[in-house]
This record gives structure tokens, sequence and C-alpha cells, in this order.
């Protein structure tokens, strides 16, 4: 069955993705070392990504699924077909794939620094975030949601904004990844009716109810990045008792209760301002509002953090 449906999905594939370099398992069997696991960048999923070389010198990032089924070889096609529709700084490029194998093969450019969740929970990270580089990865994050719900051919529904998902390159430059489960939508649709996927401590509730994506779904899981960019804290911990401790919840009521600077990271009471802090944790509480409706839109979003960005770089140069 999966076979049957890989030759009719790939003869699609190739239709739509005419601009789209394909290689030979052989290249990138060569590139990899045979996919040594000495390769392997890192591990998620159903996925294994690989770095390897290729014959002109170039590194690249190979993502190969461990599992062969419909399901993998869906969100891989799918992949392929989102990416090749995007061309954002902020977007992590996809530089071709391979159709031989029983999943296809994807390449990507090499992104140096790993992921945000990496830089903001590893504890043996040499080189924590500075406040500036949260504001830069912030404001950069949101540009590229933003264009892709709004400036791309077609509007994008990322479905799985997560720190894991957000790769760091030179100059911690970020860069959106994992579009495994995007879908693009014609311009008049407004949500999606799917089964209910994600990550949980992303997940916007609204959508787990309903099963309806919608534009606003993406603002959530960010409002969430948000947050961990200002506490430092994982999505999800748990208690003592082995409860999930989802951080949304926990941060909004620090909040409400004027005790914000109680679970801030010590890092951002220290090299942020009063003001941008309260006006970042604002904006974090309007993106995790459970009514969609009323969260602001990822242009709104982007449009706050470019001005406290701004605001933050002209204070520190009249310093």
């Amino acid at each position: 069955m999966v076979a049957c449906c890989y030759n009719n999905k790939c003869c699609l594939l190739k239709v739509r993705v005419e601009k789209t370099k394909i290689f030979t398992s052989k290249e990138l069997g060569k590139a990899t070392d045979n996919f040594n696991e000495n390769q392997i960048l890192g591990q998620g999923g159903h996925r294994t990504i690989y770095k390897g070389m290729l014959s002109d010198g170039k590194i690249v990032a190979i993502k190969k699924s461990k599992l062969i089924d419909e399901n993998q070889l869906e969100q891989f096609i799918n992949e392929v077909v989102i990416l090749s529709q995007i061309n954002h700084q902020n977007v992590v490029k996809l530089l071709g794939c391979c159709l031989e194998t029983e999943i296809p093969l994807l390449v990507y450019e090499f992104i140096s620094n790993g992921n945000l969740f990496q830089f903001l929970h590893d504890q043996n990270k040499e080189c924590p975030l500075s406040w500036e580089m949260c504001l830069l990865i912030a404001t950069e994050v949101s540009g590229a949601l933003a264009y892709l719900h709004s400036a791309s051919s077609l509007p994008i529904y990322h479905r799985d904004v997560k720190s894991t998902n957000i790769l760091l390159g030179d100059k911690y430059r970020a860069n959106a990844s994992d579009f495994g489960t995007s879908r693009s939508v014609s311009i008049d649709q407004t949500q999606l009716t799917t089964l209910v996927k994600g990550t949980f401590g992303y997940l916007d509730p609204e959508y787990f109810q309903s099963s309806q994506f919608i534009e606003k779904s993406d603002v959530y899981s960010f409002g969430v990045v948000l947050v961990e960019l200002l506490t430092g804290q994982k999505p999800i911990t748990l208690t003592e008792s082995l409860e999930a401790k989802r951080l949304a919840k926990h941060f909004i009521e620090g909040l409400e209760e004027t005790r914000l600077f109680d679970v801030l990271d010590a890092m951002v009471i220290k090299e942020g301002g009063k003001e941008e802090i309260l006006t970042i944790a604002n904006l974090a509480k309007q993106c995790l509002n459970w009514n969609g409706k009323k969260r602001p839109t990822m242009k709104e979003v982007t449009m706050e953090l470019e001005g406290i960005r701004m605001s933050h770089m002209s204070s520190l140069i009249a310093q």
C-alpha cells in the first residue's frame, strides 16, 4: 500500500517541485558516510537529521525517516511542497530531495547553532542567550510567521511552532523549521478542520477542543515561545506530585497576581528594561488568550516587537 501510494505521490511531487534539486541516494550516502551515526545532528519523533558534505564541499542537513508508513510519506512530501513555495531569510531553506528511497530524503541548508530549546534549557551551554539576542530571535520568528500567514503566495499555517523548531544560525539568526504538518490554505479560507496535531504545552486550547485550526493557533504557540524566552522555563514541567505544570498558565497567573518578576529569568531582569519587559509580557498574554479571535495577528505581534527592539537598541546607543 505504501509503495503504491509512494509511486503516485512521488509523480505528483515531481510535478510540484520542478525548481527543487533532485539528489541521488548515492550522493547523499556519500555525503553522510552512509548515514553514519557520528553524523547525526539530532533526532525527534520518527526522523533523524544527519550532517553531510556534498561533492562541492557544501555542508547540509539531511532529514531521514525512521519509519516507513503512509503518514511519514505524507509529511515528508508535504514539507517539500510547502517549502518550495517559501523564500524568506528566517525560514530554513530546502535545497532538494531524494525520491529513490521509500520515504523521500530532504536536504536543507545547514544551520550551525542548534535550536532555541537547547539554548534556553541546556544547562551546559557555554554561551547563554542575552536579552538582546532574545529580542532579535522573537522578532525574526514572528516576522517569519507573519510572512507565512499573509505574504507568501498562499497563506500557510505552520501548526507546530515551538522552540525545538526554531534553529539558530550565524549571529543567532532565527530560522523557522519543520513544516511536515504545515498546511497552505486558500485566501478566503480561515480555518482547517483536522485531526489535532501539535506539541503538548504549545497547543492552542481552542484548537484542542474544536479541531478547528486557525491562523491564531500559531499565534498561541508563538506566545508560549515568548514566555520561554522571558522565563527560561520549559513549556511543561512535572511537579513533585508528578502533575504536569503548564508554563503558559503559570506565567499568566504570575502576571495577573502582580508577581511577574518572580517568574522571569534572572538574565531578563538584569539586562532588560522594566517597561519593555512588561510590554512583551502583556503581548505574550494577548497571544495566549483562550479566545482565538482576541489574539493579535502575527503581523501585529511583529510590529510591536520591532518597536520594542528598536527602542532597546536606541537606549543602548544613548548610554
